[in-house]
């Protein structure tokens, strides 16, 4: 069973930043996608931002700019850098792994206030 440890959460001044990190149990090159959800209260979750195994990413439109998913192979960790940070990015952020053979596993999920 993979697990995921995620790190990083806060509150935060808008405008300020945050790394989020996501390690996984086992290489990190298992996977074929690594990606970041974020769930605000009363909605639904949504995908933030992902990179495959070969380092293509993908952003959702409001991130774009603004947020950098990077992965360190060395150090088998994922990180969602987010700047410019704005109180409707406040959710809890969860960390996504689809392995090239397995079942898609979801970290517990790390809380990021941002206040106005």
């Amino acid at each position: 069973q993979v697990q995921l440890v995620e790190s990083g959460g806060g509150l935060v001044q808008a405008g300020g930043s945050l790394r989020l990190s996501c390690t996984p149990s086992g290489s990190i090159l298992r996977f074929n996608v690594m990606a970041w959800y974020r769930q605000a209260p009363g909605k639904q979750r949504e995908l933030v931002a992902a990179m495959s195994l070969s380092m293509t990413t993908t952003y959702e439109d409001s991130v774009k700019g603004r947020f950098t998913i990077s992965r360190d192979n060395a150090k088998n960790t994922v990180y969602l850098q987010m700047n410019s940070l704005k109180p409707e990015d406040t959710a809890v952020y969860y960390c996504h792994a689809k392995p090239i053979i397995g079942m898609i596993t979801w970290g517990q999920g790390t809380e990021v206030t941002v206040s106005s």
